[in-house]
């Protein structure tokens, strides 16, 4: 999905490193976790998250990513 913006304060739990074109981070608002992906082209950045979810469903869902073995 695209970046809604839903949340006033997230915070950023973990991420990848920074200096690649895509960025991921597990981020933490509202009691739930998500992913935002950040795509990086010229002088726009893209940014798209998926669902918020429970703790430990987004937790594996992270690690399955950060492995690629996630789709």
């Amino acid at each position: 999905m695209k970046d809604t913006r839903r949340s006033d304060r997230v915070r950023v739990r973990k991420h990848t490193c920074d200096c690649m074109a895509t960025i991921y981070e597990l981020c933490y608002a509202g009691g739930l976790l998500f992913i935002r992906r950040t795509i990086r082209e010229l002088d726009s950045r893209v940014a798209h998250e998926t669902d918020r979810l429970i703790t430990v469903r987004m937790e594996d869902l992270w690690m399955r990513l950060i492995l690629g073995q996630a789709r």
